[in-house]
């Protein structure tokens, strides 16, 4: 609807654009860069940060960048996670029907690792998203999989992506043996003003604006608005390009941002 009144090709804040057409902000550049040296040296990486500072989209950036002919990416992301349905889950990916038994799939899990390293060369990227969801009985078998020949090398690059409350939970006592055994550690913030005005312009160019569509009025409420999460800045881009087409107005300024958030966001 609004696409044709703006003239844009495509839809400038869907969930759906390509991970290399998105803006990345320099936090997430650095959090892409760290995750890729986990990868590399088959590291434990923990990315957290709060709803909609896009975590899951920096994920699936990652994940496109990686070397197809050098890693194997395996992802799950279930809130009712068990070791059983862990190892299952991953077996399944590598096209193996798991054994019943946690021991046994855990044995299971490892030669085929083995065997995809030896046969074919490839390196297994596991991520574990919604990881703050994880109970305790989860985490500690985290730490059992990364115990491997000895404690002398890791099975596996594993990258844990979970919501601040997911580092709050192992900077506990309790969870001391976990925490000693992360390598890399990313927090994505929400974005700053500067940023959230480069997040829609980036977003807008990617529609095919030729011009300016908010102005930089319009930025400041939307920031005040959202906080800086990605995924506000979204609902509010898009709800207003929505009444701004139904209104034929061309330009969004601050009013019209302030009237949409308070008739239609809150």
């Amino acid at each position: 609807m609004f696409e044709d009144f703006y003239g844009f090709n495509r839809t400038p804040f869907s969930r759906d654009i390509p991970t290399d057409q998105l803006y990345q902000s320099h936090r997430i550049e650095e959090t892409l860069g760290r995750l890729e040296y986990a990868a590399e040296r088959q590291q434990f990486i923990v990315v957290t940060g709060d709803c909609g500072t896009g975590k899951t989209t920096t994920i699936r950036r990652f994940k496109d960048t990686l070397d197809n002919s050098k890693f194997k990416v395996m992802y799950l992301a279930d809130s009712k996670l068990t070791p059983r349905h862990f190892y299952k889950g991953l077996l399944e990916q590598l096209g193996c029907e798991a054994k019943f038994y946690r021991g046994d799939a855990k044995r299971q899990l490892h030669k085929e690792i083995e065997l995809m390293k030896g046969i074919h060369k490839l390196q297994p990227v596991v991520i574990v998203d919604e990881a703050h969801l994880l109970d305790r009985e989860m985490l500690e078998e985290v730490r059992f999989l990364l115990n491997f020949k000895m404690d002398a090398q890791s099975p596996m690059a594993l990258v844990l992506v979970g919501q601040n409350e997911l580092w709050e939970r192992l900077k506990l006592q309790s969870y001391a043996a976990i925490r000693q055994r992360i390598d890399v550690i990313c927090r994505l913030p929400h974005l700053d003003r500067a940023e959230v005005g480069d997040y829609v312009k980036r977003h807008l160019e990617y529609a095919g604006a030729d011009h300016d569509i908010f102005s930089e009025n319009a930025i400041d409420e939307i920031f005040k608005f959202s906080g800086g999460a990605a995924r506000m800045v979204n609902k509010v881009c898009t709800h207003c390009l929505l009444y701004g087409a139904q209104n034929k107005r061309r330009i969004i300024d601050d009013h019209m941002v302030k009237l949409v958030i308070q008739g239609e966001l809150v």
